[in-house]
């Protein structure tokens, strides 16, 4: 195992020497949140895959095929799915926004009243993504290193908090595109070959399975509207996912950049599920599916490739964890904190003392910490990540979605929605079950329903704040931190 820990070795400090180098660039706080608003499409495209492509999707997405064969692949595929939908869509008037946070967007166009209430759902949704993320690295070291939980948690939480606190998000941009880089060579290029080849091919893998295991809805019905609803719904409106969208230089690559993340997303769907199925040839009576994942690497790759594809697992969780950490981090302070104190201060203040860069980084490293320490304490991922979709669905996609496509909707039903969505998600869960898909889909509709009657009931928005939103939709004001001289730094690594 001397080379695959030197190949894993060699990718931990290479991420710190980004984060490094990110640092020496991120000197405003449009370069530290949104990478200067200045990505290209090639990096552009590649860290949006990155962020997406987490854990779940690589260990997850193996361990589902492991379980039902090809129809394992549609958790990833609605992914995949759903940024399509956001990038062909919504991410041309996103980019133009001009703005850090979804909440943001929110008092934009609703007149400056839905953003601290929409901001604390998203926080919660963001933090609980990050805890998520973290606890996956236990998994990979274990692999590894035969590592103690709670040591690997802190190992590998440090090194993501570490570089995401140096350079924001030019060092969480330089790193995911690195992890795209890898995560292609060593899941793509290596494991999915060598796995079917191992298996025998797909002539023996049908031979051996049962055929359900290569019915395209094998999964079932139900369970697939439920991906759909959760994650091609939860692309749409995740801090995370749109943070991304504000780094891109123009609405054109948000839309032609984000296609391409997306087909990606599609394709690394059905290798994951053809891995898994080639996994259960091999080793048909594995104690979890989730063990599908590591068990094929460590017994089935020569020595060296082994090594990659585990760097490319752990790329994959790092890229969705410092994504989620990021995120967390600026929805707590500029929704948040922020607001808490600008209304503690009456609003005073004179905003060009405060060392904005300095105060964002301050917020992810406490933040960082405190994912580590609850990552550490949490036992069920499962029902902590079900928990945080279930109220970024339940509460929030009603009034983005309202706000961006309904004229007629109001702050007083953005409101409403909110808080109807997420108590009645949080209700259903504690009577159906925390793993029920009835909580979303009620909590959904009762949003739904909410909205657009207390909108009707309510007086229009005001036409001046539509007025400045349409501008603002258009691509004309915004904040002047991202129209920076083309001289940069990071002008340079745009791609």
């Amino acid at each position: 195992m001397a080379v695959d820990y030197a190949v894993i070795v060699v990718y931990l400090a290479g991420m710190l020497a980004m984060g490094w180098w990110g640092m020496r660039r991120a000197k405003s706080k449009s370069e530290f949140l949104v990478a200067g608003r200045r990505l290209g499409p090639w990096m552009y495209s590649g860290t949006m895959a990155a962020i997406v492509l987490g854990g779940a999707s690589t260990i997850g997405g193996v361990g589902l095929g492991y379980q039902y064969g090809l129809s394992g692949a549609w958790m990833v595929f609605t992914i995949g799915l759903g940024l399509l939908a956001l990038s062909v869509f919504f991410s041309a008037r996103i980019a133009r926004l001009k703005v850090y946070t979804v909440s943001e967007m929110l008092d934009l166009r609703y007149g400056g009243r839905a953003g601290l209430i929409s901001g604390i759902v998203m926080w919660a949704y963001t933090l609980m993504l990050a805890v998520t993320s973290t606890i996956a690295y236990a998994t990979i070291f274990d692999v590894l290193f035969d590592m103690n939980r709670t040591v690997a948690i802190i190992l590998g939480g440090t090194i993501v908090v570490a570089y995401s606190t140096l350079g924001g998000m030019w060092s969480i941009t330089l790193t995911d595109m690195v992890q795209f880089v890898v995560k292609t060579i060593g899941v793509l290029l290596l494991l999915l070959p060598i796995a079917v080849i191992k298996a025998g091919g797909f002539s023996e893998m049908k031979a051996k399975l049962p055929t359900d295991y290569f019915d395209p809805l094998g999964i079932g019905g139900e369970t697939i509207f439920t991906y759909v609803l959760i994650y091609t719904f939860g692309m749409l409106i995740g801090q995370d996912i749109w943070q991304r969208v504000f780094t891109a230089r123009s609405d054109r690559v948000a839309r032609l950049g984000g296609t391409v993340a997306g087909t990606y997303c599609l394709v690394y769907a059905v290798a994951g599920a053809v891995i898994g199925t080639a996994a259960k040839v091999m080793y048909p009576k594995l104690p979890t599916a989730d063990a599908a994942f590591a068990t094929i690497v460590k017994d089935e790759l020569p020595v060296g490739v082994r090594g990659l594809v585990l760097a490319a697992a752990l790329a994959a969780v790092m890229s969705t964890s410092s994504g989620a950490l990021i995120a967390c981090a600026t929805v707590a302070n500029n929704d948040i904190w922020s607001r808490l104190r600008g209304a503690v201060s009456g609003g005073g203040g004179d905003s060009t003392e405060h060392d904005e860069v300095k105060g964002n980084r301050a917020f992810i490293l406490i933040m960082g910490i405190a994912v580590i320490l609850i990552a550490i304490a949490l036992n069920n991922v499962v029902e902590a990540l079900t928990v945080a979709y279930n109220l970024l669905v339940g509460g929030l996609l009603v009034p983005i979605l309202g706000g961006l496509l309904w004229r007629r909707g109001t702050a007083a039903g953005a409101l409403a929605a909110v808080a109807v969505g997420g108590v009645a998600v949080i209700g259903l869960m504690a009577g159906y079950g925390i793993l029920a898909n009835e909580p979303v889909y009620y909590g959904l509709l009762a949003s739904l329903a909410v909205y657009v009657i207390v909108s009707l009931a309510t007086k229009p928005t005001d036409a001046e704040v539509l007025v400045a939103w349409r501008e603002r939709l258009a691509g004309r004001g915004g904040d002047t931190d991202a129209t920076e001289s083309a001289d940069s730094p990071g002008e340079r690594v745009a791609g």
